[in-house]
């Protein structure tokens, strides 16, 4: 079984590997019922999902009938306005077969002028804090891409306190010198008021660039097991984050086999792993 930890201030013990359930966006029924068969087999006990994520939220409903209580429910809208994200919490409740939603996220909330509606008067944060007053949902997230997301995040917890956030996290992106800054001053926060950190793109090599797209991700990921345990193992190994998992279930077996597998090892020996592989970044 996968380890747990204290998903922030929530009270819930996630598993450290979350379901990234933007596999689910362009797959079958069939193919997600297999998938979530091996979540349970694994003891994954926390979906990620969105609105956004293609059929992803319906393909989870019917699990949701049977299997409410094994799973902590996240999932997020890209809607910035008051009634619209309002309108998308109701649809989310409606596909998921759910009376409530355990994390609502503000999705890629990275755009000033994005937040700026967002978080302004008829903004979605209105909704967001209405929902959670009313029971809908537990929590509130925010999450985000790019190397600006670290300071944006800065932002929005300035604004408002947050349960969690969403960012990259992987050996790539962390030598970006301003983009490591961003990220540890996060980390600093969030340690400082127990908000959970949710860390994505784990398993990338870089852009596809040229190359033929084999994989449901919209970047190269990495394929073979023995990398894939060393991309992991690196993300793991920092405490009190969570790796949310690629987005194609083919790669999920290898992803939760490396997890499971996971033991602490020291932190020059785990980026030399790393540097190994010469991963590119995603984002300039």
């Amino acid at each position: 079984m996968l380890q747990q930890r204290p998903f922030g201030r929530t009270g819930h013990q996630s598993t450290c590997t979350i379901f990234g359930a933007a596999a689910f966006s362009r797959v079958t029924q069939a193919e997600a019922d297999r998938t979530m068969e091996l979540l349970l087999e694994y003891g994954v006990n926390h979906i990620d999902t969105a609105n956004s994520y293609g059929a992803s939220e319906k393909l989870i409903g019917p699990w949701m009938d049977r299997h409410r209580d094994n799973f902590f429910l996240a999932t997020k809208t890209e809607e910035r306005t008051y009634q619209k994200a309002k309108e998308h919490l109701h649809r989310s409740l409606d596909l998921l077969r759910t009376d409530h939603i355990d994390l609502w996220q503000m999705h890629v909330l990275v755009q000033p002028d994005q937040w700026e509606v967002a978080m302004g008067p008829g903004g979605a944060l209105e909704a967001f804090i209405e929902a959670k007053e009313q029971g809908l949902v537990r929590f509130l997230g925010v999450t985000g891409h790019h190397t600006v997301v670290g300071w944006m995040h800065k932002r929005s917890l300035e604004r408002y306190d947050f349960d969690s956030v969403l960012l990259p996290y992987n050996y790539a992106m962390m030598q970006n010198r301003t983009y490591r800054t961003d990220f540890e001053a996060v980390m600093e926060i969030c340690e400082a008021r127990n908000v959970a950190v949710q860390t994505i793109k784990s398993c990338t090599r870089g852009p596809w660039g040229s190359k033929e797209q084999t994989a449901a991700t919209w970047y190269e990921p990495f394929t073979e097991q023995a990398d894939i345990d060393r991309a992991v193992h690196w993300v793991l190994s920092r405490p009190n984050i969570f790796l949310n998992t690629p987005g194609d279930i083919h790669l999920l077996p290898r992803v939760l086999d490396a997890a499971q597998r996971f033991e602490p090892r020291p932190q020059e020996e785990l980026d030399a792993s790393m540097a190994e592989l010469n991963p590119t970044p995603l984002f300039a």
